[in-house]
């Protein structure tokens, strides 16, 4: 490894340990030439997810353009920063698990879309406006109408069975 303070290559790890919960190996180094200590992570490389757009061009993966739609979508709403990255997280994760390395946009947005609703009903709409291309008003009342029916399925599927207690 490169010294970024005198440019030489020889140098000794002096410790590593596991980062970020396991994603990454950090190394403390000592620079042989001037005694200098850096620091360096690895990280295993992931094969290049490409993603199929809706006019049929192929992009790669971009982590931050979909976290930059959800902090719009969430924007002004109570939803941390946290809660935002452990939803890129989840889907990217997702798309990684399937087989093959390309992944339709349509696919993304809905993994997104099942995600803030879980999350946030008016984040859920805003997104669901601009990815769906909203035109009018009775657009976002079916929106609305399909998050209140999904909301209701999942209350009914999380009530006791007969005879089992709620506490």
């Amino acid at each position: 490894m490169r010294c970024p303070y005198c440019g030489q290559d020889s140098d000794r790890v002096t410790d590593t340990r596991p980062s970020r919960g396991g994603e990454l190996v950090r190394r403390r180094r000592e620079c042989l030439e001037c005694g200098r200590h850096f620091t360096t992570y690895e990280k295993v490389e992931e094969p290049e997810l490409k993603v199929k757009k809706r006019d049929g061009r192929r992009e790669r993966f971009d982590r931050a353009k979909i976290m930059a739609g959800l902090e719009k979508a969430c924007e002004k709403r109570p939803v941390s920063h946290d809660q935002l990255e452990a939803v890129v997280a989840r889907v990217e994760t997702e798309l990684r698990n399937r087989l093959g390395d390309e992944v339709e946009s349509s696919e993304i947005g809905e993994l997104l879309m099942r995600e803030l609703a879980e999350l946030d009903d008016v984040a859920y709409v805003r997104f669901a406006s601009v990815y769906h291309q909203f035109a009018d008003t009775a657009q976002f009342t079916e929106a609305l109408r399909r998050l209140r029916e999904e909301r209701r399925r999942r209350a009914r599927r999380k009530k006791p069975e007969e005879g089992e207690t709620l506490f």
